[in-house]
C-alpha cells in the first residue's frame, strides 16, 4: 500500500536540497505526523534486528533469488506501474508484497528490510513523487516487513521442511498473524497520511476500495506461495516472476475497466456503470418477480454554492453528498452519479412505501450535512442547510423498463422542484 500524490514529469533538482522539499509547504499536522511516525519506526527496526538471526549462506541465496525475481518484475512492469500510479488518486496497491512477504517468512529481518530498500530504490526511478512522500512510503514498507518478521519469529515457527500435515495448520495460523501485522502497519502509516492529505477523508479514500483490499490480500497470498516455493524448490521462483508480471497487467486491466464505469469526482458509478448494473438488477426482477425502485436526487440551488464559494467548494459538496449516499444505502443498492448535481439510487426488493421511506431518509441526511470547504479566498468555510429534491419511480407500477423508470423519476423530481424543493415526490404516471 502506497500513498498517492500528483505525478511530476521529471524528478526535480530540489529533491536533493532538503530545505526546498515540498514537505515544508504541507500543513504542520501533516509534517508532524510524518516525522513522529518516522522516528517511531526506529525502535521497531532496533527490536527486529536485535532478535534477527545472523544470515547464513542459504539465507543470502534466498535473498538473491527474491531480489532477482523482484527486479525482473519491476523492469517488465515499469510502464504499467507508471500508468497505474497516474490514474490512482488515493491508495495504490504496490505488488511488491509478492517478494517482500516471503522474505518476512523465511529470511532474517535484516535481509527482509534490505530487500525492501533495494526494491524501493528501483521504484524511485518510476515513482516520480516528492522525496518526503517516497521516503515515508519506503519506511512504512520496511517497518511492516521488520515488525511482521519480529512477530513471526517470536511465535516460534518450525522448519517448513519438517512440518507435518497437522502441524501445517498451526504454521498457517502464524503466517496469517504475520500477514495481519504486515498489512496493519502499512494501513496505520499510509492511511494516516492519506487522511491528513484529504480535505474530506473517507473510508474508501483512506483504506481503499473493496477491490483494492482484495488485490492486497491476493498479493500477500502470492507472497506466501512464493515463500513455500523458495523453501521447497528455489529455482521454481522464476515461475512466480512470470506470474507477477501477468498479475500486474491484470490489475491494470481491472483498473482500466473500473475507470470506465466510475465517476472520478465521487468514486460512485458513472451513468454508464450505473445503467449497466441497474439493467442487470431489473432483469433479475423480471425473471424472479418482485419490485424495485429508482430514486433520482437533485441538489437544490447548487449553482449558488459555486457562485458563492467557488467551484472547489461545489466539488466538496458533491463529494459530501456521495459519501452520505454510501452511508444511508444498503450494500445491495446501486448508487451512481447521473451528472452535475444529480444522483441515482436503485433499490432492489422494495415496494412504494419502502422506497419513499428511503428517499425521505436521504433527503433528511442531505439537509443535515455540514460540508467543510474553502471559500474563493482559500479561507475555511462551512456549508450547511443545503437541500435536495427527490423523485421516486417504482417497478412495475410506474414503468417496466429502465428508461421508463428514469423518465418517471425525472418527472417526479421536476414536480418536487415546482412544489418548493426539499421534498420527495412519487412518480404519478406510467411510462415505458
Amino acid at each position: 500500500m502506497t500513498a498517492r500524490q500528483a505525478p511530476a514529469n521529471t524528478v526535480p533538482r530540489r529533491a536533493l536540497r532538503p530545505r526546498q522539499w515540498a514537505l515544508w509547504q504541507r500543513p504542520k499536522r501533516f509534517v508532524a505526523y510524518l516525522i513522529v511516525l518516522e522516528l517511531a519506526a526506529i525502535p521497531g527496526f532496533v527490536a527486529a534486528f536485535a532478535l534477527a538471526a545472523t544470515p547464513t549462506a542459504e539465507d543470502w541465496l534466498g535473498f538473491a533469488i527474491l531480489l532477482v525475481g523482484a527486479s525482473i518484475h519491476i523492469q517488465l512492469t515499469q510502464r504499467q506501474e507508471e500508468r497505474r500510479r497516474n490514474r490512482t488518486r488515493t491508495v495504490l496497491i504496490d505488488l511488491i508484497a509478492v517478494w517482500v512477504f516471503p522474505a518476512v517468512l523465511v529470511l532474517p529481518a535484516t535481509l527482509a528490510v534490505l530487500l525492501v530498500a533495494l526494491i524501493r530504490l528501483q521504484r524511485w526511478f518510476t515513482a516520480r513523487r516528492p522525496v518526503h512522500n517516497f521516503v515515508f512510503s519506503s519506511i512504512s514498507h520496511a517497518l511492516a516487513a521488520a515488525l511482521a518478521d519480529l512477530t513471526y519469529v517470536s511465535l516460534g515457527p518450525v522448519d517448513w521442511h519438517t512440518v507435518t500435515a497437522l502441524g501445517s495448520l498451526r504454521e498457517f495460523g502464524l503466517v496469517l498473524v504475520a500477514a495481519a501485522v504486515y498489512e496493519g502497519v502499512q494501513v496505520l502509516y499510509v492511511g494516516g497520511v492519506l487522511a491528513l492529505s484529504m480535505r474530506r477523508p473517507t473510508v474508501r479514500g483512506v483504506l481503499g476500495s473493496k477491490a483494492d483490499n482484495t488485490l492486497e490480500a491476493i498479493t500477500t497470498g502470492l507472497g506466501v506461495v512464493t515463500a513455500a516455493v523458495l523453501v521447497t524448490l528455489p529455482p521454481a521462483v522464476a515461475i512466480m516472476a512470470v506470474v507477477t508480471v501477468v498479475f500486474n497487467r491484470l490489475a491494470e486491466l481491472e483498473q482500466l475497466q473500473d475507470d470506465v464505469v466510475t465517476d472520478p469526482k465521487t468514486g460512485l458509478l458513472n451513468m454508464r456503470g450505473w445503467s449497466e448494473a441497474a439493467q442487470r438488477a431489473l432483469n433479475r426482477v423480471w425473471r424472479a418477480g418482485g419490485g424495485l425502485a429508482v430514486l433520482m436526487i437533485d441538489l437544490d440551488h447548487f449553482k449558488w454554492i459555486n457562485d458563492t464559494y467557488g467551484h472547489p467548494a461545489g466539488d466538496d459538496a458533491i463529494a459530501a453528498v456521495a459519501d452520505a449516499l454510501r452511508r444511508v444505502t444498503r450494500p445491495s443498492d446501486i448508487v451512481g452519479r447521473f451528472g452535475g448535481e444529480e444522483f441515482l439510487v436503485l433499490l432492489p426488493d422494495v415496494d412504494g412505501a419502502a422506497a419513499r421511506a428511503a428517499a425521505e431518509r436521504i433527503r433528511g441526511t442531505v439537509s443535515d450535512l455540514r460540508i467543510a470547504t474553502t471559500d474563493k479566498r482559500g479561507r475555511q468555510a462551512l456549508i450547511v442547510g443545503r437541500t435536495a429534491s427527490l423523485g421516486v419511480a417504482v417497478f412495475p407500477e410506474h414503468a417496466r423498463t429502465l428508461d421508463g423508470l428514469l423518465q418517471s423519476a425525472d418527472a417526479a423530481v421536476y414536480e418536487a422542484k415546482e412544489g418548493g424543493r426539499d421534498q420527495v415526490r412519487m412518480a404519478g404516471h406510467r411510462s415505458g
